[in-house]
């Protein structure tokens, strides 16, 4: 089983996404399953994770939509508002859809850094890790101290951080990210995606060695069972192509992808931290 735990959909007359801009060319026009079907095809992926990409319940629900029509998409990453009192409401009710399988607000985008630390959110992430739910991490470094105050009142809480938390690659700037990474680490139940590595360079030329420490760290402070292949396509089309993510990341590890890790890092630990029912 091949999975692809990063993966976006969108139709820009629904008017979701105000990050979503003509200045953007490359990405903007509309990215639904009828157009992934033939990358999957080529690169033998059997299912996909889909992540919310606008803090909206009814992009939320779109894909919910897009999920129960297609059966390569093994669930949706949804998005709810963890300030609202009714939180608790809202989270049960989306739960009792199959395919709802995770929850990511877009952490990056809130002004406030300490946003996670908020006692109305801390509510809500309790709750969350009661239910042992999925939560997907989108930040920058500079979240990562207040990530690690949250997981000392949350310790038990299922996350994955989406993007390697954005280091500064261009500026092949290690700390303090590395030592951050390496706390977090530390707990059990946190998980990283190797997904979104290239997104930030739009275009610019770059050099995969520019990527492996990075990548080289998480894999060693994470281990093999902990990390999990993301494509973030078709944002990853500023930068590269689905093909080149994929052959960068197989060259990179060389010797290292025995049989078991590859399986491991392209499907069976996306199985594992989603929970997914897949055969």
């Amino acid at each position: 089983m091949r999975i692809d735990a990063h993966i976006h959909f969108w139709k820009i007359s629904k008017g979701y996404y105000d990050w979503l801009t003509p200045d953007i060319p490359l990405i903007y026009r509309d990215f639904l399953p009828i157009h992934l079907k033939p990358i999957l095809r080529k690169h033998s992926i059997d299912k996909t994770i889909i992540i919310q990409a606008a803090p909206k319940i009814e992009e939320t629900k779109f894909l919910l939509e897009l999920a129960a029509e297609e059966e390569f998409i093994a669930g949706v990453v949804g998005w709810l508002d963890m300030e609202t009192e009714d939180f608790e409401e809202q989270f049960y009710k989306m739960k009792q859809n199959s395919k709802f399988i995770g929850l990511r607000p877009m952490i990056q985008n809130i002004k406030d850094n300490d946003w996670v630390l908020k006692p109305r959110v801390i509510h809500s992430f309790r709750i969350i890790e009661k239910e042992d739910f999925p939560f997907d991490f989108l930040i920058y470094p500079r979240h990562l101290p207040y990530i690690l105050q949250l997981l000392k009142k949350c310790p038990k809480l299922r996350g994955v951080i989406n993007h390697l938390a954005k280091p500064q690659i261009k500026k092949q700037q290690m700390e303090p990210w590395a030592n951050l990474i390496n706390d977090l680490a530390k707990y059990p139940k946190i998980m990283c995606k190797l997904s979104g590595f290239v997104t930030k360079e739009n275009g610019r030329s770059w050099n995969p060695s520019e990527f492996i420490p990075y990548i080289n760290h998480v894999l060693d402070v994470f281990g093999f069972k902990r990390v999990i292949f993301g494509s973030d396509w078709p944002v990853l089309l500023r930068a590269t192509s689905y093909s080149n993510i994929l052959y960068f990341l197989r060259e990179m590890l060389g010797k290292k992808l025995t049989p078991e890790i590859d399986a491991a890092i392209f499907g069976r630990n996306a199985v594992r931290f989603y929970k997914l029912n897949v055969s």
